[in-house]
């Protein structure tokens, strides 16, 4: 696994950094956000001649058509093989420009800046790279690592206070996946008092740890998915519409839902599930969910990564800090722990 750096400061790091790499062009990706937010921060670390480019940002721009645009680009500012990317954003970004850095001229080689919490803790290791497609979230995508990644807490001073709580959602999974200790400590009473640069060393150790067991998903890695069986179904159900939610809000709703079925599955107690959904409940609030969304949240839930033929297999908590994996779950056990969510 390449490396992942923390620095408060990003400007020099970044300098050192490229120094040390060999490239014939520098190629950087920002969307709306970061172009206005995170670029003027480290563009003085930057050589003097590089092609930046821009796109919409947000969940709905994570496709085929934004992805054709970059591939444009890069191919009008004649990047060779030995060109560099350098993704400056979040999620959506970084899954993004990493995929399309690896399909251009078979693979040039990238570099991912995260610059929101979420990305910072989840998507920054591991090197899961993808768009979406025909409605489903990541449905196309690969496994290939970064040059390196570069975090910078810095950058969360740029993010609206409902991103930075999104973020806290992947760091609150951390917790209940992989360490009890760690979930007990967090500050669910003032979440944004947090220590978050503490938070991001301690979340992306854990992640480290997981994928460097298991880099391509075949086993262990999937306690990473816990929450977003459903968590994701919710999440691409409601992209589009008034209803719209941040990544980490859906989660965090999977998450209460997948406790639930923890309890009925894999021995989770009801003292557990209790506590995690009165902490989660303070930090989100409760989703409006309707039983007329059931349908297509469970259809969406049949065309998750992690299952196997038609079973739909879900990791699920034994106790807080330890989690299993490949426990299937029918479509009206799903349908039940919707039907709990709705009714707490």
């Amino acid at each position: 696994m390449n490396p992942v750096y923390i620095s408060t400061s990003p400007i020099l790091k970044l300098s050192e950094l490229l120094e040390g790499l060999n490239f014939s062009s520098l190629f950087v990706l920002t969307d709306e956000n970061t172009h206005q937010h995170c670029y003027p921060l480290i563009q003085k670390a930057l050589p003097k001649e590089h092609h930046l480019f821009t796109f919409p940002a947000g969940e709905s721009h994570k496709n085929l058509e934004t992805c054709a645009s970059i591939w444009s680009e890069m191919t009008e500012a004649g990047l060779d093989r030995k060109a560099l990317c350098l993704n400056i954003g979040g999620g959506v970004l970084g899954d993004m420009g990493g995929f399309c850095a690896s399909i251009y001229k078979r693979g040039i080689r990238f570099i991912n800046m995260p610059t929101t919490l979420l990305s910072q803790v989840d998507a920054s290791v591991g090197g899961k790279l993808g768009i979406d497609f025909e409605g489903l979230k990541n449905h196309l995508g690969v496994f290939n690592e970064p040059e390196f990644v570069l975090i910078s807490p810095d950058f969360l001073k740029t993010l609206p206070e409902n991103e930075l709580r999104s973020g806290f959602a992947e760091i609150i999974k951390h917790g209940l996946i992989k360490d009890h200790t760690y979930f007990e400590m967090l500050n669910f009473e003032d979440w944004k008092k947090n220590d978050w640069e503490y938070l991001i060393e301690h979340s992306v150790a854990i992640k480290k740890a997981v994928v460097q067991e298991d880099p391509k998903e075949a086993g262990l890695r999937k306690i990473l998915n816990f929450g977003h069986t459903i968590g994701h179904a919710l999440e691409t159900h409601f992209l589009d519409g008034p209803n719209h939610l941040l990544h980490g809000e859906a989660i965090a709703a999977g998450m209460i839902c997948e406790a639930w079925l923890s309890v009925q599955k894999t021995g989770l107690s009801q003292e557990d599930l209790s506590q995690i959904q009165e902490k989660l409940l303070k930090v989100y609030g409760k989703i409006q969910i309707s039983k007329d969304d059931f349908g297509a949240a469970l259809d969406l839930c049949l065309q998750d990564k992690k299952n196997e033929g038609k079973e739909i297999l879900f990791s699920l908590l034994e106790n807080i800090g330890t989690c299993t994996y490949n426990i299937p779950v029918s479509r009206k056990e799903i349908e039940a722990a919707l039907t709990y969510y709705c009714t707490i």
